[in-house]
């Protein structure tokens, strides 16, 4: 039986396991098996920095570039993003836990045949053929009815995202099959649901796993009780230990002292909601101090800046960037959570590495 695992362990194979090989996109999109997406651009979009690191010369916007060539789906899971097409079937026909009143199902129902005589539209032309108005949105101001409509269409698996243009939707009308709805089925879906985010995001502090299986609601909303099931067979299941009072999870079938989890010495800048540095809790816990994401935070109050990019060196967050391009220049400001160190050669020489990696990433944003 293998030793336990310390927290430095945890620490190099919480890196190791995510920060894979570069492969090609779909591959790394299905080894992930979901990329969270942002729409804001500092300097990237999420999803296209999260992928930078793990698809061979990847460059800005090329997911959205190839998204309708691939088998790979815009949808939610423990919230929006993208993930591949065999997927769906866990999650649709999707029940939303805020039912539809008879006026909006009767619009829904004229939207699609809409779609469905057309092909693919843009928000824009049911906008104009239809003149919802307005309605109140989910932060109290206002947004146009035909795109909130056309949301909730997406969400509950009438339409599909066809492609975007110029960063917004393009949709087609969906079509899920037939499913078995049997308990034993219903059983199944949520504990492959549960072992695709444990997958994702492992190793797992106890508090965290609740939380991603809560989060799942967002995803699978009519599976909540079956999830609540997977979660306690896989406390069972799950290979764990418990370190300085912290119970942690992470699959059967990995070993977190193996030497397969090694990290290299790359310095990496990361979006903030990669793998890496996505769940708050476990960042604290293995890294000793605490990361927010500021965007929506007044300037007066950031403490790291607007859109800052956890800095990653080995094994260690050791601060993070803010970084713009101008020019076809980057130009970045860092800040450090504890001892900066600038003055180490080897360090210099990967910062340097990296941010010409990061140039040469964002020769696509134009393009995008």
């Amino acid at each position: 039986m293998p030793a336990p695992p310390i927290l430095d362990d945890l620490r190099r194979y919480a890196v190791a396991r995510t920060l894979f090989r570069p492969t090609t996109l779909l591959s790394a999109i299905r080894r992930l098996g979901f990329v969270q997406a942002d729409p804001i651009r500092a300097p990237a979009r999420a999803q296209d920095l999260t992928l930078r690191h793990r698809v061979k010369d990847y460059r800005a916007g090329d997911l959205e570039r190839r998204y309708a060539r691939l088998p790979v789906e815009e949808d939610c899971l423990v919230n929006y993003g993208f993930l591949p097409r065999e997927h769906l079937a866990l999650m649709h026909p999707r029940v939303s836990s805020r039912p539809w009143d008879a006026s909006t199902r009767r619009k829904a129902a004229e939207v699609l045949a809409f779609v469905r005589a057309r092909g693919a539209v843009h928000p824009r032309e049911v906008d104009q053929a239809f003149a919802h108005g307005r309605v109140t949105n989910y932060w109290g101001g206002t947004s146009n009815a035909s795109t909130h409509l056309l949301d909730g269409m997406h969400y509950r698996g009438m339409l599909r995202v066809q492609r975007r243009d110029s960063g917004t939707r393009i949709y087609a009308a969906a079509d899920h099959p037939d499913a078995d709805d049997s308990e034993a089925t219903r059983l199944q879906r949520a504990a492959t649901l549960l072992d695709l985010v444990v997958s994702k995001y492992a190793p797992l502090p106890s508090a965290s796993l609740t939380y991603l299986a809560r989060l799942l609601g967002y995803g699978a909303p009519h599976l909540a009780p079956q999830i609540q099931i997977a979660l306690r067979q896989a406390r069972a299941r799950l290979a764990n230990a418990t370190i300085d009072g912290t119970a942690w999870y992470w699959p059967a079938e990995e070993n977190p002292r193996s030497r397969r989890f090694r990290t290299d010495e790359q310095v990496r800048l990361l979006a903030p909601f990669d793998p890496v540095a996505w769940d708050r809790r476990r960042f604290e816990l293995l890294w000793g101090w605490a990361y927010k994401f500021e965007a929506y935070t007044p300037a007066a109050k950031r403490r790291f800046g607007y859109y800052a990019l956890p800095l990653l060196w080995r094994d260690q967050v050791i601060g993070w960037a803010n970084v713009t391009a101008k020019d076809g220049r980057l130009q970045p400001s860092f800040g450090y959570a504890g001892r900066s160190p600038a003055k180490d050669p080897v360090f210099r020489n990967a910062l340097e590495d990296e941010l010409d990696r990061m140039t040469r990433f964002l020769a696509g944003h134009d393009a995008a």
